[in-house]
């Protein structure tokens, strides 16, 4: 049985019922997906949009391979922008093949920033080939992991001292290394110097994906890979029942029985073995146990449906070449700082740092036929340093007033307002909607709206991480969630590892 119809659930489900095991998913909603979904947000406007998570970088080729997926994803033609402001006048730091040395030219002036991030980023990419196999193994040592990367600076930088360290060393300029620090803060509240290294852990995950480190975007939206799944288990054999809600396990290390809640009543049903596609508290709650700390998310998601991208007062960029990639705003090093001291005190960012990327640039078949053809493209927007301890008090202004802030951020570096350029759905509202970590917990039961269920931890086994990081306390319950050990992320990877911790590989 597994509890949960999320993405890893429905690999999991797959990957067992290919292997002749009688499999049962049981999902709490209409539909299956959980956070790995797309829906048509704004009343009346066909665009369907990937709501929650949005890009997809650390997806195993050999699960796509494996499950007969039929699902792609596309390179994006940009990697990142980022706007500032140097002597009073609008540039920015483009990163996008070929013309990427000539950008940091511009902006620093010289040479040495550009070979500084060619030798950082070729580092990353030789721990990526390295680390990024592993994942879909039993999971290595720490020395193991230490031996496969073989190299020394790169473990120290990665895995020993805080990623502001390695920043500061390797980099001179603000705004270069607020882009560098970046992907160590996504859905993850620390300090570049957090002693904890929880930045490292998010930065590694960034980094990896594919081997390569690249955030592709999935053709069709992110829930084109959740209907394939579903499409896959299905298939092989394994049953899937919407609104039905596991609300108990009990368990003697052989055999479990789960307490249902369906649209019919409450039934108990037998399993020999129960999967966990939730969050290590909802787990937790499940088996009666002493739930693991709280979990805290710190982001804001915006979603946006425009008639037109906005005009850049940097005029030497397309619209189209700054919106294609990662579009960075008030992240530089200093500002990422300043936005995690006054988040850490518990006052909103007077300047949220956020990023931007357009969907529907590199994949226009989320848009109705009518829609693309007149132009219409999609934003979204995942803001940074927005714990949900902020919204705790009054969460409908705390929203507003935050996504206010983020937007005045963006309007800065625009010619025009981008309210201006936001579509009206059919009651004439702008196609404009936010969620706060508050809302997440309340819509996906995400645990703090912690979009990674906890605090992501490195890929090696530690004390109590069994083989494959997916055991529990109970022999036969195991967590294929994205609080595994190497989860987070649209990844499969928990669900492939706990199937095959189920069976017995």
């Amino acid at each position: 049985m597994i509890v949960g119809g999320g993405h890893n659930g429905l690999v999991a489900a797959a990957y067992l019922a290919r292997a002749g095991q009688s499999v049962l998913v049981l999902e709490r909603l209409g539909t299956t997906g959980g956070a790995a979904i797309s829906t048509r947000p704004f009343a009346g406007i066909d665009a369907r949009l990937s709501r929650y998570s949005y890009l997809v970088s650390l997806l195993p080729d050999k699960i796509v391979r494996d499950l007969g997926l039929d699902f792609a994803v596309r390179k994006r033609t940009v990697s990142s922008y980022t706007p500032a402001v140097r002597d009073g006048r609008p540039t920015g730091l483009l990163v996008a093949g070929e013309g990427t040395r000539e950008s940091f030219a511009a902006l620093t002036g010289g040479e040495r920033e550009y070979a500084a991030w060619q030798r950082f980023y070729g580092m990353t990419q030789r721990v990526a080939e390295r680390v990024f196999p592993t994942l879909t193994e039993p999971l290595p040592g720490r020395d193991a992991l230490r031996e496969r990367i073989d190299d020394a600076d790169a473990w120290r930088m990665l895995f020993e001292e805080p990623l502001g360290v390695a920043v500061e060393e390797n980099f001179t300029d603000d705004l270069v290394r607020g882009v560098v620090l970046t992907d160590a803060l996504i859905g993850t509240f620390a300090d570049a110097h957090d002693t904890s290294l929880l930045q490292n852990r998010c930065f590694l995950y960034h980094v990896i994906g594919g081997s390569t480190g690249d955030w592709d975007v999935p053709v069709g939206g992110m829930g084109a890979l959740t209907d394939a799944l579903a499409g896959a288990a299905r298939a092989a054999g394994a049953e899937i029942r919407v609104r039905h809600e596991a609300t108990r396990i009990e368990t003697d290390g052989n055999a479990a029985e789960v307490t249902v809640r369906t649209p019919d009543g409450e039934r108990v049903v037998a399993a020999g073995r129960v999967l966990v596609n939730a969050s290590p508290q909802a787990l937790a709650a499940l088996l009666g146990d002493t739930p693991p700390p709280p979990a805290e998310g710190a982001q804001l998601k915006v979603n946006m449906l425009l008639t037109r991208l906005p005009r850049l007062r940097d005029r030497s960029v397309d619209p189209r070449q700054a919106f294609a990639g990662t579009f960075h705003i008030a992240e530089g090093y200093g500002q990422l700082a300043d936005a995690y001291r006054d988040a850490a005190t518990g006052r909103l960012p007077a300047a949220p740092p956020s990023e931007i990327y357009c969907h529907s640039l590199t994949d226009p078949s989320i848009l109705g036929p009518d829609l693309a053809a007149r132009g219409y493209q999609t934003l979204t927007l995942f803001g940074l340093h927005a714990p949900a301890r902020l919204f705790a008090a009054d969460n409908d202004a705390a929203r507003a007033a935050l996504l206010k802030a983020t937007l005045a951020e963006l309007d800065a570096h625009l010619e025009e307002p981008i309210a201006d350029c936001l579509a009206l759905d059919e009651r004439g509202e702008p196609c404009i909607e936010a969620k706060t970590p508050l809302d997440l917990e309340r819509d996906l039961r995400l645990p703090g709206g912690h979009i990674f269920h906890r605090d992501l931890a490195f890929p090696y086994a530690d004390e109590g991480t069994g083989r494959w990081g997916v055991e529990t306390a109970h022999a036969n319950v195991l967590l294929c969630g994205a609080g595994a050990v190497r989860g987070g992320g649209v990844s499969g990877v928990p669900g492939h590892n706990a199937a095959m911790a189920a069976l017995g590989e």
